[in-house]
């Protein structure tokens, strides 16, 4: 059985443990001949399932309870017929209280499942060696609370870790080790979840399924993970949301979001619940924008987590959710500068239409959980998922393009002095997706003595229905772009046959999917003790089988850790593998709107090597993680981001690589604070295949063959900084600031070419800082009236989002005059905002 935690400077001796095992035991028993009594069993785990060995477990207010065996296995007399709050606890694990009475004579099965603790105590290192030994890292939820952002959900704490990287604060999606959006894998209690496909833009994007206020435990990998995880090529990010324990529930309100949450648990914790409910809009934060008008987004959900333990080997539980997203623009104008200072130029845009877009998600999974025995537990996961998604625009707008004066020395400083061109665009969209997806799946788990074996098998049916229909025309000075043949004077009859009139992007088409996949995979995992020194090994393998392509694929994975006997507490990692990702449907559609039947796979094979080291720094622990890696990638499908929609080739026509170093350091900068500093240095290249490439530069414009060229997700360097802060002589007042810094991405040329690099956007600059003030709470004085006594805790918070006020480019306006010149027009994210917040806990 592998062992949970490591201690660097306490240990426990086993006499010390037997004696108060012991003293214990006899006072349990002496207490239980006083009366009539019951008896309450169970095995104590973490949220992983694995035992936790020696917790304590107390009667409060009796001085009386018990120790768990190395098993995590535990019994405890208490007195019949009087409820007793029992409190479970160990160190380097949230503390965990259950009311419970029982009549006399019975006996009741219950297990307890404690969550690993934020705090470290300053003479204590508390390590959680199943996760420490793999890629995983661990996340406080707790911060997901704090971090000041426009978000504020789980995704915006992931984008702080190193290894990820994004440049859109109103988006929840992220890049991992220069793979794209859908590289990324999201469980919610062991199920995967999807995203909406249509969404262009961060301001259309609505809530992330992830709800924060439900979450318990939170754990990402940036590459190099186990073989149980699925079949994407960059990341994973594994949820865990709460077991209710007693009736607690949360407010929160603020200008951009509210949400609701409640838990409780009934029936002595067989029935438990979870509800949250949520409502956002950034209509305050849409308004700052360069394109004015009438924004009217709306943002609901409701999620739900019930779970009901029939027996001591029967569990069952329902994860459900509905999402509503409506987005709706009537834009009026727009004004942008653009530039530099020796040649600037400026915008306008006057606009007629509107655009009304829908994203309508559902979702349900139920799991049944059977444990024969101890260390063997059998899972049964059904699940269904629903998008319904609609794009419907139509919007003109007529612009000029002028020239602005730099002369500092001249009246018309800033001013147009000369017209570069003048024209009109007409955007059009009737968009309609329908994607279902649904799953029946087995998990199994058994712990033996020298490991964990793990497998599962999954089957899962598509069905996706794609109706695409939008154009773009464009009119500059009183020419249509792209023009037929002049006949001016006279109907050419020939004009329609050899030169047709055509219009920009346009995309009709009627696709059907509906395919079948299995997926099955096999790990276990070993601890290996020589003398002081440790070694864990963790092996296996995962098989993919899609009918739409009839291929086959086989992913053998391997992770290895040693902690060798040093002074100094390090722990050395190596994983690799191969990371295989069937098209789900983007990928398969090429920019024409066909599929691509004969598409195949992309693959991609890690090489991870890392390090873990814990240390002391001014009396508090710190934590450096290190990782050096490399990602050879074959059979890709080269894309184009837009915004936030990736546009796909839709063939398999390039290979590619991606190579770097993360550095994360974090520990308490400041005493009880958590904080970190990231550092991510990275390149990501692909060849096309059989193509050529061109610079926008050349001279020569004489394409060049075989040549590397940076993949949109290139960015170079990226460093964040999560800082947490509090005033000495006033606790109850706390700083927290998020710093964000990231180098450009390659911008490609417009019309969907997949090869002609011509630029970077300017690099990525953002703080982000909040001040939180503690109203109610364990640092604040007790409010003595009934409403506050309500209240466990009330904290106000005032954000100012992006404090520097720094103009961050997202994306680029191409416009074109008549003789086909092209401005390149930024479209810059939120400017300076500010938020106020206030949470409330109960």
């Amino acid at each position: 059985m592998p062992t949970l935690l490591s201690f660097q400077v306490f240990t426990y001796s086993k006499k010390t443990i037997l004696a108060l095992s012991l003293l214990l035991s006899l006072l349990s028993i002496s207490y239980g001949q006083q009366s009539e009594t019951a008896m309450v069993y169970g095995k104590i785990s973490d949220e992983n399932g694995f035992a936790i060995p020696l917790t304590n477990i107390f009667i409060l207010d009796e001085s009386l309870g018990s120790v768990a065996d190395e098993n995590g296995n535990y019994q405890l007399k208490i007195l019949a017929d009087k409820l007793h709050t029992l409190q479970f606890s160990f160190i380097g694990f949230q503390t965990e209280e259950v009311k419970i009475q029982l009549k006399s004579g019975q006996k009741r099965n219950l297990n307890i499942t404690l969550f690993q603790a934020t705090k470290q105590l300053a003479d204590v290192l508390v390590e959680d060696k199943e996760i420490r030994k793999t890629t995983l890292t661990r996340i406080d939820p707790q911060s997901v609370q704090v971090i000041p952002g426009v978000s504020g959900n789980v995704e915006s704490l992931i984008k702080t870790l190193p290894g990820v990287s994004s440049n859109n604060e109103l988006s929840s999606q992220y890049s991992v080790r220069g793979g794209s959006f859908d590289e990324n894998l999201i469980y919610v209690n062991g199920i995967e979840v999807y995203r909406p496909l249509l969404t262009r833009s961060g301001e259309q994007e609505g809530l992330s399924f992830i709800n924060s206020d439900l979450v318990s435990s939170i754990l990402f990998s940036a590459g190099g993970f186990e073989a149980k995880y699925g079949d994407k090529m960059a990341s994973v990010l594994d949820i865990k949301y709460r077991r209710p324990t007693q009736l607690k529930g949360s407010v929160k309100l603020s200008l951009l979001d509210a949400s609701l949450h409640l838990e409780d648990a009934f029936f002595n914790n067989k029935l438990t619940y979870l509800i949250g409910f949520r409502q956002k809009t950034n209509q305050y934060l849409l308004s700052s924008l360069d394109t004015k008008g009438e924004y009217q987004p709306s943002f609901n959900d409701i999620q739900t987590l019930i779970g009901f333990q029939a027996n001591e080997k029967w569990k069952f539980s329902f994860l459900g959710n509905y999402s509503r997203n409506n987005y709706k623009l009537i834009p009026q104008n727009r004004e942008t500068a653009f530039g530099h200072i020796k040649e600037a130029y400026q915008l306008k845009i006057y606009f007629d239409g509107q655009e009304a877009d829908r994203f309508n998600t559902t979702f349900g999974a139920f799991t049944s959980t059977y444990s024969p025995s101890k260390n063997l537990s059998l899972k049964l996961i059904a699940s269904a998922f629903q998008s319904v998604e609609e794009e419907n625009y139509d919007i003109q707008g007529q612009y000029w393009i002028g020239q602005l004066e730099t002369d500092l020395g001249q009246e018309d400083f800033g001013e147009v002095i000369e017209t570069q061109g003048v024209g009109t665009y007409l955007n059009h969209a009737r968009n309609q997706l329908n994607a279902k997806v649904w799953n029946i799946e087995h998990q199994g788990i058994f712990e033996h003595k020298s490991g964990l074996l793990q497998w599962g098998i999954k089957l899962q049916h598509e069905l996706i229905e794609d109706h695409l229909s939008q154009w773009v025309m464009i009119d500059s000075a009183g020419y249509s772009k792209p023009y037929p043949h002049d006949s001016l004077g006279y109907v050419d009859p020939l004009a329609q046959t050899f030169f047709p009139f055509i219009l920009n992007d346009t995309l009709f088409a009627n696709n059907t999917l509906n395919s079948n996949r299995w997926s099955a995979f096999i790990q276990n995992s070993w601890e290996i003790n020589s003398g002081e020194n440790q070694l864990f090994i963790t092996a296996g393998t995962r098989f993919n089988y899609w009918d739409f392509n009839k291929q086959l694929l086989i992913s053998p994975r391997v992770a290895i850790a040693i902690k060798p006997d040093w002074q100094k507490d390090i722990l050395l990692r190596f994983s690799s593998g191969f990371y295989y990702q069937s098209p789900f449907y983007r990928e398969l559609r090429r920019p024409d709107g066909s599929l691509n039947s004969g598409i195949q796979a992309q693959s991609s094979l890690h090489f991870v090597l890392g390090s873990d080291y814990n240390f002391d720094a001014w009396g508090r622990p710190f934590k450096m993680v290190t990782e050096l890696y490399f990602k050879h990638f074959d059979h890709l499908i080269p894309f184009i981001v837009d915004n936030v929609r990736l546009i796909y080739s839709g063939e398999n026509s390039s290979k590619g690589f991606a190579t770097g170093i993360d550095m994360k350091i974090n520990g308490e900068f400041v005493e009880g604070l958590e904080s970190w500093l990231s550092v991510s240095i990275m390149q990501t290249n692909e060849m096309l295949r059989n193509n050529f490439y061109s610079s926008y530069f050349n001279s020569t414009e004489t394409p060049v063959e075989n040549v590397w060229i940076p993949r949109p997700t290139d960015q170079r360097v990226a460093i964040s900084l999560f800082f947490q802060d509090y005033m000495p002589m006033l606790p109850t007042f706390k700083l927290n600031m998020n710093l964000s810094f990231g180098t450009g991405l390659p911008v490609y040329y417009p019309g969907r070419d997949f090869q002609t690099v011509i630029t970077r956007t300017p690099p990525y600059r953002r703080v982000d800082i909040g001040f939180a003030y503690e109203l109610i709470g364990p640092n604040s004085k007790r409010i003595n009236n009934k409403i506050a006594k309500q209240f466990t805790n009330v904290n106000i918070t005032l954000e100012i989002l992006n404090m520097l006020d720094i103009k961050n480019v997202v994306s680029y306006l191409w416009v074109k005059d008549n003789s086909n010149y092209v401005y390149l027009v930024p479209n810059y994210l939120t400017p300076r905002r500010v938020n106020l917040k206030l949470a409330l806990k109960f």
